[in-house]
């Protein structure tokens, strides 16, 4: 057995908690809604059972107006691990925000490894009323793309896409970071974010998790998820003998797809979209990278040769740079403000194998898997150095180095 592939299946185990697997034992203790997707598609190389498992705890927690949370907690960790916990968000045992939806598209991969036709059949209904949430309940900007209502929920928490929107928003104090007490501080977002994140997040569970606040954003990577979420869904269907709602989702997909193009791009990359202004942020990151999920996506060459030229470097550097290099608020090491993240490298290198980038998707794969062995499987990297940053053994850089493995170097 290949060394590396028996040291991440190892943190798969340990990150186990017999029913769902913890991104980090220290950092993230509970169940993370995008993590166990991208967790469950490598745990499918080691036991088809186990991923099906995963998915279907998240969903358990699935919200009666569609919504899957961004964190459903787990009852045998201490209240006070992490911070905000079950007490803050007053929805019992789960977050009130959501992540970006890579679940249909987890949900597929699971069945392709061991063909389990009742899975599909139970997860089926549940992912199309996520998805229904999305492109009517988040609508805020009425142009058929989904909104986030805080940085947490575009899974890049600091990004600088979100600097200008949060501007507006009043940092709230009087609370304690768990974060800090397992992880850098140089490494994290800062306290004056974090005050903005609180604050949100209590605005908006206040607001019964209902309506549109002060952070109103649509966000391209949110959006290319979920139109291939779309696709994804459109090819479930067609396995459960839908031929109808799978032309329904391809239709949805490209009703998203239009509306990135339309609203999002401009001048070689698609930018974040500040719904209360109706500006472009103007932040050249990773989300911006993303579209190249959608296969048909018209300004693809476009997009590339800004993902190989000097803001990304893509093929020349380690992994994806969750920003733009040239930019004077670049940090090689504070969360998603610079480093590269193995989820990300992984989406991108799914982008470049569907519009015949082989040898580049080939190169990301390799740097990949030797950046993720090298640093013990860490949370994100140093996209110049290879340095690991952040929690180590963490569950998607193992998981997705795994599914890289069992792709062979000559597929790619």
């Amino acid at each position: 057995m290949d060394v590396t592939w028996g040291r991440a299946a190892a943190v798969l185990d340990g990150n186990w908690l017999g029913s769902s697997t913890v991104p980090s034992r220290s950092l993230y203790p509970h169940q993370w809604s995008w993590d166990s997707a991208f967790i469950a598609i490598g745990l499918r190389h080691l036991s088809p059972a186990r991923a099906r498992v995963e998915l279907l705890t998240l969903f358990s927690a699935q919200w009666r107006d569609g919504r899957v949370p961004h964190i459903l907690f787990n009852p045998d960790t201490p209240p006070e691990a992490y911070f905000p916990g079950p007490d803050f968000w007053r929805a019992r045992r789960t977050s009130g925000l959501v992540q970006p939806p890579v679940h249909a598209r987890a949900v597929l991969a699971v069945h392709e490894a061991e063909p389990d036709r009742t899975f599909l059949a139970t997860l089926y209904p549940k992912l199309r009323a996520w998805h229904e949430y999305l492109r009517v309940s988040r609508d805020a900007g009425g142009r058929g793309l989904a909104a986030i209502v805080h940085p947490w929920e575009s899974g890049m928490d600091n990004s600088p896409a979100w600097d200008d929107p949060l501007s507006r928003v009043t940092p709230t104090s009087g609370f304690v970071r768990r974060d800090l007490q397992h992880g850098d501080a140089a490494d994290r977002p800062s306290d004056e974010d974090y005050g903005r994140y609180v604050r949100l997040a209590a605005d908006y569970r206040d607001r019964g998790y209902a309506g549109f606040g002060e952070f109103v954003v649509e966000d391209p990577g949110f959006n290319a998820i979920l139109a291939d979420a779309e696709l994804a869904l459109a090819e479930i269907a067609d396995v459960l003998g839908l031929p109808a709602a799978a032309a329904t989702h391809r239709e949805s997909a490209a009703r998203v797809e239009k509306a990135l193009q339309e609203t999002l791009w401009d001048n070689g990359f698609f930018f974040a979209r500040d719904v209360r202004t109706g500006s472009l942020t103007g932040a050249h990151t990773c989300a911006g990278l993303l579209p190249l999920l959608l296969p048909d996506l018209a300004v693809a060459p476009a997009l590339l040769a800004t993902a190989t030229g000097p803001r990304f470097r893509l093929g020349r550097g380690h992994g994806v740079p969750s920003h733009d290099l040239t930019a004077p608020d670049f940090d090689a090491g504070r969360y998603w403000r610079g480093p590269s993240w193995a989820n990300v490298g992984w989406l991108v290198r799914q982008g470049l194998l569907r519009h015949g980038e082989h040898a580049l998707a080939s190169r990301l794969r390799d740097d990949l898997v030797a950046t993720a062995a090298r640093t013990d499987f860490a949370e994100y990297v140093d996209p110049l150095t290879g340095a690991g940053h952040g929690a180590r053994s963490f569950g998607w850089t193992a998981a997705l180095t795994l599914d890289l493995l069992a792709q062979p170097a000559a597929v790619a």
